[in-house]
């Protein structure tokens, strides 16, 4: 008794299928056409989008310009800070500016204390100053 399996019929190779490619010049002038009439068509919508850019633009600013500005103004101040803030640093780092400049705050401040704070008719004079400079920068009057 064999285990190996014997068939009665020859092994052969299977049929390969056969297949007819087209390739005259009509079917690849038909691909080439229809690939150009797309990246016409594309071209068309990207030329038109990039026309009507100006427009777009010019009512986007017109409808949020309020808010544009106010986030520019922000970031600018931000920017403002951050210098005046690393130059103060710098200003820092010389060893007898410091202290100099802490002198000159101090007899700043005990000068406006003398001259705006100590009488009743200075006060009164810092007063309608600080009302004219505030009615000034909210135009009042």
């Amino acid at each position: 008794m064999s285990t190996e399996f014997e068939s009665d019929t020859a092994f052969t190779d299977p049929e390969k299928p056969v297949l007819d490619v087209e390739t005259s010049e009509s079917a690849t002038g038909a691909i080439g056409d229809e690939a150009s009439r797309q990246v016409q068509q594309v071209w068309e919508k990207v030329s038109g989008l990039l026309g009507d850019l100006p427009d777009y633009v010019s009512e986007f600013f017109k409808q949020y310009r309020r808010p544009i500005v106010t986030v520019g103004l922000i970031i600018a101040a931000i920017i403002a800070v951050k210098l005046v803030l690393a130059l103060l640093s710098a200003i820092n780092d010389f060893p007898l500016l410091a202290p100099l400049f802490e002198l000159i705050g101090l007899i700043y401040s005990g000068w406006f204390l003398y001259r705006y704070l100590l009488k009743a008719s200075n006060r009164q004079e810092l007063l309608s100053d600080i009302t004219a400079i505030r009615d000034q920068v909210l135009g009042k009057g």
